[in-house]
C-alpha cells in the first residue's frame, strides 16, 4: 500500500527533522490517525521525493525525520499550454487539474481579445496544482504563470515547437495528433476563450511562426480543447 503523500515546498535535502504546517499536522494526526514511527511521503513539487517517519504527532506541528531521499530528473522538455481564462471559472480550475495529472509541465492563462473573465486566485489555483500533483502521485509541480496578454506570449516565446489551435480554416490546418511529438523538444499550444481568436491575433501567431493545428473533427470548449491539447503534447 502506498504511503500517504504530501506536499512541503520548504523542505530541502539538508533536511534531517521537518516540522510540517498546521494543515499537513491535522490532516495527518486527526484525519489519518497516524502514530508516531509510522511513514510517510513528502514531495517539494521540484523533483525530489522525501520519505519520513512522524517522531512526534502533535495535530499543529507534526514533527517527522527524513529517512530516504530519491530525486525524479527535471522533464527533458517544457509541454506548455497558453489558455483563455474563462467565464466559469469551475470549468477553469478542472483544467488545471486535469492537465497536471496528465502532465504537462507549464500553463500561461492568456487574456485574448474575447477573454471574458479576468480575475485570477492564484493562490487558489496553486491549491489546485498540488492536489492534483499529490493525486496523481508526481513529483514535479507545473509552473504556473500569473495572467498574461495574448500579444505579450505570442512574441516573448522561445518554445521550439509553437502551435495554435483555432475554428478559422480548417482546411489550412493539420490534425495535431498525426504530428510527431518529441519528449526533448519544448512545445507551446494556444487554446482560444470562448468565441475562438479574432483573425488579427491569429495572424499574428502565424507571423511568429506558430502552426495551425486542429484538436478533431468537433468543436470543442476552451477547457476540453486544453485537455484534448495537452493529451497529444504528452503522447
Amino acid at each position: 500500500m502506498a504511503l500517504p503523500f504530501f506536499y512541503n515546498e520548504e523542505i530541502t535535502i539538508a533536511a534531517d527533522m521537518v516540522v510540517l504546517n498546521e494543515e499537513t499536522s491535522k490532516h495527518i494526526v486527526q484525519v489519518l490517525r497516524m502514530q508516531n514511527g509510522e511513514q510517510l511521503q513528502l514531495t517539494d513539487g521540484k523533483g525530489n521525493l522525501f520519505t519520513a517517519e512522524i517522531t512526534d504527532n502533535n495535530r499543529k506541528k507534526c514533527t517527522v525525520k527524513i529517512t530516504n531521499i530519491s530525486s525524479v530528473p527535471t522533464p527533458a522538455s517544457s509541454k506548455a499550454i497558453g489558455i483563455s481564462l474563462v467565464k466559469n471559472s469551475h470549468r477553469f480550475e478542472w483544467f488545471l487539474e486535469k492537465a497536471t495529472e496528465i502532465g504537462i509541465t507549464e500553463i500561461y492563462p492568456l487574456i485574448c481579445q474575447r477573454t471574458e473573465k479576468q480575475h485570477f486566485r492564484s493562490d487558489r489555483m496553486k491549491t489546485i496544482l498540488i492536489s492534483a500533483m499529490l493525486q496523481s502521485q508526481q513529483v514535479w509541480l507545473p509552473i504556473l504563470h500569473e495572467p498574461i496578454k495574448y500579444h505579450s506570449l505570442v512574441n516573448q516565446s522561445s518554445h521550439q515547437q509553437k502551435f495554435i489551435a483555432h475554428c478559422e480554416n480548417e482546411e489550412d490546418k493539420v490534425q495535431l495528433s498525426v504530428l510527431p511529438s518529441s519528449s526533448l523538444v519544448s512545445t507551446l499550444i494556444l487554446i482560444g476563450p470562448e468565441g475562438d481568436f479574432t483573425k488579427e491575433e491569429i495572424a499574428s501567431a502565424l507571423q511568429k511562426d506558430f502552426i495551425p493545428v486542429a484538436l478533431g473533427n468537433t468543436r470543442l470548449r476552451t477547457e476540453t480543447a486544453g485537455i484534448v491539447a495537452a493529451t497529444l503534447l504528452t503522447k
